[in-house]
């Protein structure tokens, strides 16, 4: 086991299955304890000594605010926030009702707010603080049909920097981390209920220079460092990690 997060706390949203779990996991290899806030319980063989679960409803800001407070109260203060979970549908501009928009906002966007607002106080008595932001390659760019959650993601990057911006005088770095296809059981039963499930499966591997999809792992081992202090000069930066996605041009031929 490393220490380069001995004796750290953090908050981990949505830190129970895919992308998160692969943060919860390498931040508890590294000697952080983590809290895990979400909706519905992880897995038993998640929890121990150094990995703990708040139930909270993130689009309620009563929950959002009893999930710190009662990090805070249990293990002295916070260092780290990873605001992780999120939510995803996909509909035109002319499909998406009002309600669908709100909800994308309230808890892709609205919730990282509240959590960050609510951490600052605590990160700022402890000399500083590290918050990560998972954005995506889709605030960036865009898939059919996917209008309010490129919004909430593009507005996550954004986000980041003006926290980093803003609080960078109390200690406090913020960054983001923008994922491209990242395996997990989601993901998995996606691809199994499309027609030609394998021909998908060679095309996306085809779609990646490194000739993998990614795992929660892979996102975790950026946030470990970006939670660390060997990142200590690094803030309001969006970092991709996508095997190389975004990066190769598309051609009629492979």
């Amino acid at each position: 086991m490393a220490d380069r997060l001995k004796n750290k706390v953090a908050v981990v949203t949505g830190g129970g299955r895919g992308i998160g779990s692969g943060i919860t996991t390498r931040f508890v290899e590294e000697g952080a304890t983590v809290v895990i806030v979400q909706r519905n319980a992880p897995s038993e063989h998640m929890l121990n000594d150094r990995t703990f679960f708040v139930e909270a409803d993130l689009s309620r800001s009563f929950d959002i605010a009893k999930a710190i407070e009662w990090t805070v109260q249990r293990f002295g203060g916070l260092d780290i926030l990873v605001n992780n979970a999120g939510i995803m549908f996909e509909k035109t501009v002319e499909e998406t009702s009002e309600e669908d928009w709100d909800q994308m906002m309230t808890i892709n966007l609205k919730a990282p707010f509240l959590l960050t607002k609510m951490a600052v106080p605590h990160m700022r008595r402890r000399g500083g603080g590290s918050i990560i932001n998972i954005g995506s390659i889709e605030g960036l760019g865009s898939n059919p049909g996917h209008l309010a959650y490129s919004a909430s993601k593009a507005g996550i990057h954004g986000f980041t920097a003006a926290v980093a911006v803003d609080q960078g005088r109390d200690g406090i770095r913020c960054n983001a981390i923008a994922p491209g296809w990242i395996n997990s059981d989601l993901s998995d039963t996606y691809i199994d209920s499309l027609p030609d499930s394998a021909r998908v499966r060679r095309e996306l591997l085809i779609m990646h220079p490194v000739g993998r999809l990614g795992e929660p792992r892979d996102i975790g081992n950026l946030a470990v460092w970006l939670a660390s202090d060997e990142s200590g000069f690094v803030t309001g930066q969006v970092y991709v990690v996508d095997g190389g996605r975004t990066k190769k041009l598309p051609l009629p031929v492979s």
